[in-house]
């Protein structure tokens, strides 16, 4: 009767501690069983990992191939340009450099012939204002040698030679006929005769005879004065077409000279910049080539 009741006693505490022992059961397997778990995720996470890490890695070499090939190419095409430049900037410069001291001897050149111009413009001014002067000196002296001579022939002719004789025009056109060259010396004399006369002189000429050398030495200094005034009048024209020519040789030789000068003081500037370039341009294709060379090392 215990017996049974034992075994009625145990067959109930089986039944109701049955879920505890089965979930104790579990959690002993589960705990057998995560240290291995664990140790595969985390070799799945590291192989997956380094799966990543070769995409990339091969990725990167990837790029760094295409570098080499399409980056070699770049290089070796700048190159080529910067030698073309190394070999053409010489001759670029030289060329420029020679057209400088060309440039300089030119301007030289113009201001000595502009000078010269404006010394012979000053020289021709020089001589056409003692031309001038001449002319003035002449034509006043001739003017005032007709005036008298058409004095002493109105006094004549009207009888009235005694007054006349008293007056400075007698006085000057004495001086007149004893300086004068081309002249008769009878008609000298005559003329100076009549002119000697004192106011009561009852001189009277015969056949107008005075009155006719006075008329014909009238007729002579108005041609010598018309052939003066036509030279005066030819000087002053080509004394003025003179000073135009010149005056335009300045101007142009000016204004040559100023676009040359300029012309200097940029082609100076532009030698000074290509100089400055082949030397960069220089150093940046040496550097490119030993680029190129370590390049070519490193894509192999």
């Amino acid at each position: 009767m215990q017996g049974g009741k034992r075994a009625i006693f145990f067959g109930v505490l089986a039944a109701c501690m049955g879920s505890p022992i089965v979930a104790l059961q579990q959690q002993r397997d589960q705990v057998l069983v995560n240290p291995i778990r664990k140790v595969v995720t985390m070799l799945q996470k590291m192989q997956k990992k380094v799966e990543q890490e070769g995409a990339e890695e091969k990725k990167l070499f990837d790029k760094f191939m295409c570098y080499c090939n399409s980056g070699g190419k770049d290089l070796e095409a700048s190159i080529s340009g910067a030698s073309g430049k190394v070999s053409a900037l010489p001759s670029q410069i030289e060329v420029a450099e020679n057209r400088l001291v060309q440039l300089k001897d030119d301007i030289k050149q113009h201001q000595t012939d502009r000078r010269a111009a404006k010394e012979a413009m000053a020289r021709a001014t020089a001589i056409r204002e003692k031309e001038a002067a001449e002319y003035a000196a002449y034509k006043t002296e001739t003017d005032a040698t007709n005036q008298a001579i058409a004095k002493a022939v109105a006094a004549l002719e009207k009888g009235m030679a005694g007054g006349f004789l008293q007056t400075a025009s007698a006085h000057f056109l004495h001086d007149v006929v004893m300086k004068k060259e081309d002249i008769k010396e009878e008609d000298r004399q005559e003329l100076l005769s009549f002119l000697a006369a004192g106011t009561g002189s009852s001189y009277a000429p015969q056949s107008g005879e005075i009155t006719g050398i006075l008329k014909q030495m009238g007729d002579e200094f108005a041609s010598h004065l018309a052939e003066a005034t036509e030279v005066e009048e030819q000087a002053i024209e080509v004394y003025e077409e003179l000073m135009k020519a010149k005056k335009k040789e300045v101007d142009t030789l000016t204004e040559s000279i100023e676009k040359k000068v300029q012309e200097v003081g940029e082609l100076g500037v532009s030698v000074v910049a290509m100089k400055d370039d082949l030397t960069d341009t220089e150093a940046a294709l040496m550097a490119d080539n030993d680029f190129l060379a370590n390049l070519d090392t490193s894509c192999k």
